[in-house]
């Protein structure tokens, strides 16, 4: 999960209720135990994996990376349990037409190297990521803001160092023009990749990856690659998500089965998912202190369009593939009921969610399914792959979907595990996946654009399938061009019900999270991102 959690790949295969990572929540630990006795300045620990890249912001498209970045960075807003915004560091963030935003800042808020955070803060923060010459990963959600295309040029150096569309009014307030419209842009305001960041950064930015300088609820104490890392609560923190522990210990694992054994033991803490062989057993084992919730993301296999295999493919092997997966069994048994099948593209509690987008593409019919892939003359070698991270708990459903799909059609399948999330990543990022890959997808913004222009989108950093649709693009764009948020839900309402015609790739299901945690603490929810709201667990004297 990389997926407004920067758009963020998902790491883990069994992973909300509307919640907010700053105000909200879902179901969890609420007020058991709250009689405890907890001491204020008690430390807890998580499972999490390596970060794929330096901590820096704008260069964090993974699950592993993004929690920490969230404990160190607040947003100007974040968003409510019905997903409404809220105000964090900026007092206000207003428009008159869409296209101009004046950002207001609240007055007070410091980093943690004690500078003030200012207009400035967020304004040469912005220009630093987008400039396509500091390789930052999530450049692209910059390429709204007018002059985006000078800083990051599809070929060539940049014409300017600075967006035009980005003007410091005074110390505490800013405006972003836009090169066009977009009604719902103060909701992507919320992701991590928006991050102000301090002068310190910028006079050495690769230092500043492995020790962060904030301006969220925690501060950076140390980070030990492949073993830990270590947060402690800022006591100068203006937001209104204090923390109401001493920090955070982010434990790193290599794979689930370890992590639940160590929180079973009293090794670790807080787990964000339990490995699918110990789903059946978790409930029992853990009680009280086990999660089971929805969130949302969704769980997709993507073929590599870039591969002479799928170049140019016909959409109904795609189709036929699809409806070759039994999605019912799969969840119930391999899954152990913690997962939901998938019925579109977009997942579940977010703004222009609808039931059965995809129509009759995700229902399991072997007979179609054959024929489909014959009429779009058969899957290129009559055999497929998917690459997945031996890290996450994939193994599992991988094979049993490849066995339905086989068992569907003859079609040769099988798994291509990398091991760990990083190596899956890297593959994707250089296009070196052989035939198709595990897609995981989580929100960064709570609206149903999130899942469509940032990963089908041609230019979108999100899309590293290949896929490329001119009029997918045009209608993405019309959609960010509508005249209100609701026209905008509504375009990308009608484009999602189209997807079926092209196949970007085949949805599997949605995930829950199916976690728990430890004696030790109390408090624990996770939010719709489905990360443990880390501000709000307290740990027992």
């Amino acid at each position: 999960m990389r997926g407004a959690k920067s758009a963020k790949w998902v790491a883990i295969a069994a992973v909300v209720a509307l919640g907010a990572t700053a105000c909200g929540g879902g179901d969890g630990d609420s007020g058991k135990d709250n009689k405890a006795a907890v001491d204020p300045n008690g430390k807890f620990s998580v499972e999490v994996g390596e970060p794929q890249n330096p901590l820096q912001p704008a260069n964090t498209m993974e699950s592993n990376g993004s929690i920490v970045i969230k404990s160190l960075f607040s947003q100007l807003v974040d968003y409510d349990e019905k997903g409404n915004i809220v105000m964090v560091n900026a007092e206000s963030v207003d428009t008159k037409d869409n296209k101009t935003y004046t950002v207001k800042l609240k007055s007070g808020w410091k980093f943690h190297d004690g500078t003030p955070v200012t207009a400035e803060s967020f304004v040469k923060s912005w220009n630093w990521s987008a400039n396509v010459k500091n390789k930052q990963t999530n450049s692209f959600w910059f390429s709204d803001i007018q002059g985006y295309d000078d800083v990051a040029p599809a070929k060539g150096a940049p014409k300017a160092d600075t967006m035009s569309g980005l003007k410091v009014v005074d110390p505490t307030s800013f405006t972003i023009t836009l090169s066009k419209p977009i009604p719902y842009y103060v909701y992507k305001l919320g992701y991590e990749v928006f991050s102000p960041l301090p002068e310190s950064f910028f006079k050495d930015p690769k230092a500043a990856g492995e020790k962060p300088v904030g301006n969220g609820p925690y501060k950076f104490v140390s980070w030990e690659h492949k073993k830990q890392i270590e947060v402690a609560r800022n006591d100068d923190y203006k937001g209104p998500n204090k923390a109401k522990n001493g920090g955070v210990i982010f434990k790193n694992y290599t794979n689930l089965e370890t992590a639940y054994e160590d929180l079973k033991s009293g090794n670790v803490d807080v787990l964000r998912q339990i490995a699918p062989k110990d789903l059946p057993v978790y409930k029992a084992d853990l009680g009280d202190r086990a999660v089971d919730q929805a969130y949302s993301a969704i769980q997709t296999i993507a073929p590599a369009f870039y591969t002479k295999q799928w170049k140019n493919i016909d959409p109904k092997v795609l189709q036929g593939l699809s409806m070759a997966i039994d999605r019912d069994t799969i969840t119930k048994t391999v899954l152990n009921g913690t997962r939901e099948p998938a019925t579109g593209w977009v997942a579940k509690g977010v703004l222009g969610y609808e039931p059965n987008a995809g129509g009759d593409v995700f229902k399991f019919d072997p007979a179609k399914a054959k024929s489909l892939i014959k009429e779009g003359g058969g899957v290129p070698g009559n055999k497929i792959s998917i690459q997945f991270n031996a890290d996450g708990g994939h193994k599992e459903w991988v094979e049993a979907v490849c066995n339905s799909i086989t068992n569907a059609t003859g079609v040769k399948c099988s798994g291509d595990s990398k091991a760990d999330f990083q190596a899956d990543l890297k593959a994707r990022d250089a296009q070196e996946v052989k035939s198709m890959y595990r897609s995981g997808w989580v929100l960064d913004f709570p609206m149903n654009s999130n899942f469509i222009r940032d990963l089908f989108g041609s230019k979108s950093d999100g899309n590293q399938s290949g896929f490329s649709n001119k009029k997918i693009d045009a209608e993405i764009a019309a959609a960010d061009s509508a005249a209100s948020l609701e026209d905008s839900e509504k375009q990308y309402q009608a484009i999602e019900k189209s997807l079926p015609d092209y196949m970007p790739s085949i949805p599997l299901w949605y995930y829950k999270v199916n976690a728990g945690y430890s004696e030790k603490v109390t408090g624990v929810a996770y939010a719709q991102d489905g990360d443990p709201i880390l501000t709000g667990v307290q740990v027992k004297k």
